[in-house]
């Protein structure tokens, strides 16, 4: 309990000196700032033919044309079936197939692996992830998570925060009502074992940005539980104080169904289980199963398998390159 309470006195002063605004990094002042610093965007994307065309292009419009910024624009083709990467093209991103990364290696299949396959595929000092199925974007998200970056030699990891709204299927806008399996799952597992991550607002939002240094020293899951895996990894590496968290106003985005949030969470709960064995705190003979059962409206039931795979830290697999 005691420690508890440290950590979360801890959160409170961290709080207020590594949490801003968007607003608070002018362009100008981050491109003097930039140097010869290099930037790297990368979309993770799977059948988003209807969003991220129109995202691609505003980040070339503002932050590579307008206010060179930005460096390069990666789109990840997560195995698409539609005109994603068309439609990415076409607006100026170079894109590349998520199976022709390292393609010397087993194909894996999920969110975290399109994230890891654009961390090694892009070039940037700075690499800034953005969902590609936002409907909300603009170039501040890229600007707003850069600027602690860019300004603060002693941030390493920049993590987005916004007023998430649910669109309901009657077409009614609920404030403050996505974001359901961080207030049902993340937010209570963070609290329980990782009081000093309780800062983070949106800990399972999927924009943030990292040094590179740094993400290529960190696992990757491959699956939904990407997100809570990096917070928590990062947090032992470099620390708290080395964090930070940008407020883009809002965000709205494609919503999943019940289902697949519950295998969402799934996927979470297996990963914040993993972080805490490697930790040395929880102890058992077998891991939890990876299996969820689910009903259908029909009273059906349906086995799903919500197992995450992992990717090492791309540093280890550049090093044996080194090595070999």
């Amino acid at each position: 309990m005691e420690t508890d309470l440290r950590a979360l006195a801890k959160v409170q002063e961290w709080y207020g000196p590594h949490s801003s605004t968007a607003a608070e990094w002018p362009l100008d002042s981050l491109l003097l700032a930039k140097g010869t610093t290099t930037v790297s965007v990368v979309l993770p994307a799977r059948d988003e033919e209807r969003t991220v065309g129109d995202i691609v292009s505003i980040i070339r419009r503002d932050l590579v044309e307008r206010t060179p910024l930005v460096d390069e624009i990666l789109v990840v083709d997560s195995n698409s079936t539609d005109r994603t990467a068309e439609r990415a093209r076409r607006a100026g991103a170079r894109v590349v197939a998520q199976d022709d990364v390292l393609s010397q290696l087993p194909a894996l299949t999920g969110k975290g692996e399109a994230l890891w396959k654009g961390l090694a595929a892009s070039n940037g000092d700075i690499v800034v992830f953005v969902d590609a199925d936002l409907r909300s974007f603009g170039a501040h998200y890229v600007s707003g998570l850069i600027g602690p970056l860019l300004m603060d030699a002693d941030t390493h990891f920049v993590k987005a925060t916004y007023e998430r709204p649910y669109t309901g299927a009657d077409g009614v806008v609920q404030r403050g009502g996505g974001g359901r399996v961080t207030e049902l799952v993340a937010r209570p597992l963070l609290n329980m074992f990782w009081p000093e991550l309780a800062g983070f607002a949106q800990p399972l939002g999927g924009e943030y940005a990292g040094r590179r240094a740094v993400l290529e020293q960190v696992p990757f899951v491959t699956e939904y539980g990407v997100e809570f895996g990096l917070l928590v990894d990062l947090l032992q590496l470099v620390g708290l104080d080395a964090m930070a968290q940008v407020d883009l106003g809002h965000r709205t985005h494609t919503h999943q169904s019940t289902a697949a949030l519950g295998r969402m969470a799934g996927q979470i709960i297996l990963t914040a289980w993993s972080r805490l064995e490697r930790q040395g705190r929880v102890m058992a003979s077998e891991p939890p199963a990876p299996m969820l059962l689910q009903f259908g409206l029909d009273g059906q039931a349906d086995l799903v398998d919500v197992a995450v795979g992992e990717r090492p830290p791309l540093a280890s697999l550049l090093l044996e390159e080194d090595v070999a």
